[in-house]
């Protein structure tokens, strides 16, 4: 059994910090493009949508550019929330922005068609609560995507990663040392995601990895 509660012990992404990241994650802003365009076939027509945790909100900016589905954002950071409608009024695209908890979502049973979330569920403090709201507001036959940093990644993986980011040194540095020095201690093995989806009511799930992360696919 994988425990249920993890204490987060991270920077709270606010203030400057929330805006570093959001600076620097805009520089590998190609990754959101990548990712919108892998998952876009698996979402139906003017589907709706969640994004858990989804930051400055480049996810979302990406595939509403895609199609007319109905966008939503939870962040539990107020920052991030704050930047996200703003990147959303810039681009001239309607997003909704909301700032709350994955473990305990403020929606409807069966809202979304498709959810999705990047990089965050790692720092879950609730991890199994945070899937199994995912299978509560999901509609029927509804897809969960889950995205994140493998806890088993190399550091050549990390290397190549960190390159193929493009950043210039000093940042280059900054996110050598976050990955080795916070994002792996805090990021699940393969076998530890399984366990914690045979908690949860989708009981199983396919797991793709690639290059120093994976892809947890779940289905309701």
């Amino acid at each position: 059994m994988i425990r249920t509660v993890k204490p987060y012990k991270g920077l709270p992404m606010e203030g400057v910090i929330a805006s570093w990241y959001a600076k620097t994650t805009f520089k590998d802003l190609n990754r959101h493009k990548l990712m919108a365009d892998q998952l876009v076939g698996k979402i139906p027509a003017n589907g709706s949508v969640l994004e858990i945790a989804p930051g400055p909100g480049y996810f979302c900016l990406e595939l509403a550019k895609l199609g007319n589905y109905q966008i939503t954002g939870l962040d539990i950071s107020k920052s991030f929330v704050e930047i996200a409608r703003r990147n959303a009024k810039q681009a001239g695209l309607k997003i909704d922005f909301q700032e709350g908890n994955a473990s305990k979502m403020p929606f409807n049973d069966g809202t979304f068609d498709f959810t999705f979330c990047q990089a965050a569920f790692k720092n879950f403090s609730k991890p199994v609560e945070a899937i199994c709201e995912m299978y509560r507001v999901l509609k029927p036959n509804g897809i969960a995507v889950i995205a994140d940093m493998r806890g088993d990644a190399t550091p050549e993986d990390i290397e190549r990663e960190v390159k193929g980011m493009k950043l210039d040194r000093v940042n280059e540095f900054l996110v050598r040392w976050t990955f080795d020095h916070m994002l792996l201690k805090s990021a699940y093995s393969i076998d530890a995601m399984r366990a914690m989806v045979a908690q949860t009511p989708f009981g199983k799930c396919r797991i793709d990895v690639k290059g120093v992360g994976f892809l947890t696919w779940l289905e309701k």
